[in-house]
């Protein structure tokens, strides 16, 4: 079985988070839309659910955490090259949001991460093939 993946996300302008995720060259499956959450296609497998924080409650009796002031999880996607990393981080900075550190150059892995609107952290990250084997 083919397994897929729903990051689901709170977050507090859900026309502005769309905005920043289609800005970085994601598309939105309107099917799974409303205006209380929106699906944010990654990939095929790879999709996240931008849920109001009203609606977002309702999944769990925990506080939301402000992302700004905690890290709640650090999301790795991995990209086709070194340069899809840089271009990745470019997009979220000119869509509002900020790059979280510097780039990490490892040799065989190159990664940066970048903050969205909400303060979740997505990090972007290319490995040779072949180098962990």
């Amino acid at each position: 079985m083919s397994r897929k993946v729903f990051i689901n996300l709170p977050v507090t302008d859900l026309p502005a988070a769309k905005s920043f995720y289609v800005k970085l060259g994601f598309t939105i499956n309107e099917q799974f839309t409303d205006d209380n959450a929106s699906c944010v296609v990654i990939s095929e497998h790879i999709h996240v659910m931008l849920l109001t924080h009203e609606f977002f409650a309702g999944f769990t009796p925990h506080a939301i955490s402000d992302a700004h002031k905690a890290t709640e999880v650090l999301v790795a996607l991995s990209v086709d090259s070194r340069e899809a990393v840089d271009e990745i981080v470019g997009r979220a900075r000119e869509a509002g949001g900020q790059a979280n550190g510097e780039p990490q150059d490892h040799g065989f892995m190159y990664a940066h991460s970048f903050m969205d609107l909400d303060g979740h952290i997505w990090e972007p990250v290319y490995m040779e093939e072949g180098a962990v084997e």
